[in-house]
């Protein structure tokens, strides 16, 4: 399985990237996670999975959870949140408004920045926070 989900960049290569790429991959990250682990914790059917997973992919809790965080991160993961916040993203918000989508862009542009750097044990540490 490791295979599959290889990540063939170096550190060096990642930390180039936009942090644009670093949320489109934290955003897939983070949807599996919660994802797996609704399927965990819960026996609900898949339309209610959906509906769960909504509460915590959706731009506020994002945000939110980014706030609840904050506290924790290294001097370098709130670089990459700055980044991630500050990254022009023409994208409007449709159930949100443009702060917390700067916000959840910054939360997911973390997470993929640590998968993508392949930080898993403070990716883990981070998303368990979040969860609990």
């Amino acid at each position: 399985m490791e295979e599959i989900f290889k990540i063939d960049r170096p550190e060096e290569e990642v930390n180039l990237l936009s942090p644009l790429t670093w949320a489109y991959v934290g955003d897939s990250v983070f949807e599996l996670y919660i994802r797996t682990h609704l399927v965990n914790k819960t026996n609900l059917k898949p339309h209610k999975l959906h509906i769960e997973a909504i509460n915590y992919v959706k731009a506020k809790a994002q945000a939110e959870f980014l706030k609840k965080i904050e506290e924790i991160l290294t001097d370098e993961e709130k670089e990459i949140v700055r980044r991630g916040r500050n990254a022009q993203n023409h994208h409007l918000p449709k159930n949100s408004n443009v702060q917390e989508y700067m916000h959840a862009t910054a939360f997911e542009a973390l997470i993929g920045f640590l998968y993508l750097t392949k930080k898993y044990k403070r990716l883990e540490e981070i998303l368990k926070l979040v969860i609990n």
